[in-house]
C-alpha cells in the first residue's frame, strides 16, 4: 500500500488531537447509551469527537452521515495502515482494541483485495445458503436438532416449568454448536472452541489467552481441513481460493466465528427480548408469521453492533459540523443512527413494512455483511426464535426491562444474560417411532463441553 499524503488541516477549523472529549466509555454509558448519543448530538451535531480508551476518535451519530461514511470506500478506508495515530506511535502502549483491528481479515482490506476475498467467502457459503441443496437442508434440520435438544436439556434440569437463561442456556450454546456444524470442527477440537469462544466474547482477564488459543484452533482446524476435505465452510473456502495459507483461512475462521456468535446472537437475544417484553409491532409482526421482520424490528430497535469498526479517513473532508483529517479514525454508531432515524419520523419511517430494511445491523455499503452470509445469518436468527417460541407457551422477563444487565464496550452492546420465567407446551420429543432418539455424536460432545460451561459460571 502507498504511503498516503496527510494534506494540510483548514487554518480556521481544529484538529481532534486540541480538541476537549469526552470518554465515551462510562457509568452513564452503560446504563442508558441513548441519553450519551443525544447529548453529544445536542453539543456538536451529526459527529462529537470522543475518547474511546485513551484514544481521541470521531463518533457518526446521524443516519445521513452514517449512511455516508459506510458507503463511500474510497473516501472512507477499513485498512488499518491508513491510521495515522497508530502510524506515529501514538496510541497507548498495550491499547486494548489494537489486537482486534490487527487481525489481517476481509474485513480489514479495501479496493481489489477486499473484493476477491468476498467473493471467495461469497462462493464458500452459497451452498449452505440454499434450503433446498444437501448442505443448506442439513444446516437447518442441525439447528432444529440442536435446539430441541437444548430445550430437552432445560427441561431434564429444571422442568417443564421453571426459570432459565435464555442467553446462557440456549441462544450462546445454540450459535456455539451451529458454529462447529458449519466450519466442519471435529468434535475434540469443537468443545476446545466452544470453550474459548465463550470466554473471548465474554471478555475479562481470561479474554487474550483465549483469543490466541482460539486464532490457533481455526489455523488447526484449516490445516485439518485440507488434509480431510468434507462438506463444511472450511472445505469450501479452500476449494473457492486453494492459495489461502492455514494462517490466512485461520484468521477467516476466526473473524468469522466471532461475527456469527456475537453478532448473530445478539440479534437472537434481541429479538426475543423485543418479543418477550411486548413490543407491539414486533409480537405483531411475529403473529402473522413474518419471523424475518420480526427480526428486521429488533434491529432497528436494538443493533447487534452499537457502534462499528474504526473507518480511516483517505483524506481532509468535511462531516457534520467539523474536518476529519486524513487518517483521522472515525466509528459510524448504528445505534445513534437508528435513534436519530426513528426520531425523523416514526409513522413515515418505522411504522411500514418496508422501512425496516433500513436498519443497519448488516452495516452498509461495500463493506456491509455479505449477502450470502447476511440470508443465512438471517435465516439462523428466524430459526432459532422461532424454535424456541415454538416449545415455550408462557415466557415473561423476571427483571425489569431497564435492569437487565448489558455486556458494554466499544462496539457491541448486547445482553449478559436474558433470565425469564417459563412454561413448555412439551419437552421436545425424546421418541420417534416408539424408539429413543439419541443426540449424534457431536451433539453429545457439544452439550458435555457447554454443561461443564455451565456450572463453571462460564469459565
Amino acid at each position: 500500500m502507498e504511503a498516503q499524503p496527510y494534506a494540510a488541516a483548514p487554518d480556521d477549523r481544529p484538529v481532534l488531537g486540541s480538541l476537549p472529549v469526552e470518554p465515551l466509555l462510562t457509568s452513564e454509558f452503560d446504563a442508558d447509551p441513548g441519553a450519551v448519543y443525544r447529548r453529544l448530538r445536542g453539543r456538536h451535531g451529526p459527529v462529537a469527537p470522543v475518547g474511546l480508551m485513551g484514544v481521541p476518535v470521531w463518533l457518526v451519530l446521524d443516519y445521513r452521515e452514517v449512511l455516508d461514511v459506510l458507503r463511500n470506500e474510497y473516501l472512507w478506508r477499513r485498512d488499518i495502515r491508513y491510521w495515522r495515530a497508530r502510524a506515529q506511535g501514538e496510541l497507548p502502549s498495550g491499547w486494548p482494541l489494537l489486537a482486534g483491528y490487527e487481525v489481517r481479515q476481509t474485513m480489514f482490506m479495501d479496493d481489489e483485495e477486499h473484493r476477491a476475498a468476498r467473493q471467495t467467502l461469497h462462493t464458500a457459503l452459497r451452498p449452505f445458503q440454499e434450503a433446498r441443496g444437501p448442505q443448506g437442508w442439513e444446516l437447518r434440520a442441525a439447528v432444529s436438532r440442536y435446539s430441541d435438544d437444548l430445550v430437552a436439556l432445560l427441561a431434564a434440569e429444571s422442568g417443564s416449568a421453571g426459570f432459565a437463561d435464555l442467553g446462557a442456556q440456549y441462544t450462546r450454546p445454540l450459535l456455539l454448536m451451529v458454529t462447529t456444524k458449519l466450519f466442519g470442527c471435529p468434535v475434540d477440537l469443537g468443545d476446545e472452541l466452544v470453550m474459548d469462544l465463550w470466554r473471548m466474547l465474554d471478555g475479562g482477564p481470561g479474554a487474550e489467552p483465549a483469543t490466541t488459543r482460539a486464532l490457533a484452533a481455526f489455523t488447526r482446524l484449516a490445516a485439518h481441513r485440507r488434509a480431510r476435505p468434507g462438506d463444511d465452510l472450511t472445505s469450501y473456502l479452500l476449494l473457492a481460493d486453494p492459495r489461502l495459507s492455514d494462517e490466512q483461512l485461520g484468521r477467516e475462521l476466526f473473524m468469522n466465528a466471532v461475527y456469527l456468535n456475537d453478532i448473530t446472537g445478539n440479534m437472537v437475544l434481541n429479538t426475543l427480548l423485543e418479543v418477550i417484553r411486548g413490543n407491539a409491532t414486533v409480537r405483531r409482526s411475529l403473529s402473522a408469521g413474518q419471523l424475518s421482520e420480526t427480526v428486521d424490528r429488533a434491529a432497528l430497535a436494538n443493533p447487534p453492533v452499537a457502534n462499528m469498526c474504526f473507518r480511516f479517513a483517505a483524506r481532509d473532508t468535511p462531516l457534520g459540523n467539523y474536518w476529519i483529517r486524513a487518517g483521522d479514525a472515525v466509528s459510524p454508531s448504528a445505534a445513534a443512527a437508528h435513534q436519530d432515524l426513528l426520531a425523523i419520523g416514526t409513522s413515515r419511517l418505522v411504522d411500514p413494512a418496508l422501512s425496516t430494511r433500513s436498519h443497519l445491523g448488516w452495516g452498509a455499503g461495500q463493506h456491509q455483511c455479505p449477502t450470502a452470509a447476511r440470508e443465512l445469518a438471517g435465516v439462523l436468527v428466524a430459526q432459532a426464535v422461532g424454535r424456541i417460541l415454538d416449545h415455550l407457551t408462557t415466557v415473561e422477563l423476571t427483571l425489569p426491562p431497564d435492569q437487565l444487565p448489558w455486556r458494554t464496550g466499544p462496539v457491541v452492546r448486547g445482553l449478559r444474560l436474558l433470565p425469564v420465567r417459563y412454561e413448555m407446551a412439551r419437552p421436545p420429543s425424546q421418541h420417534r417411532g416408539g424408539v429413543p432418539r439419541e443426540p449424534d455424536r457431536r451433539t453429545r460432545g457439544l452439550l458435555a463441553g457447554l454443561r461443564r460451561l455451565m456450572f463453571r459460571g462460564q469459565g
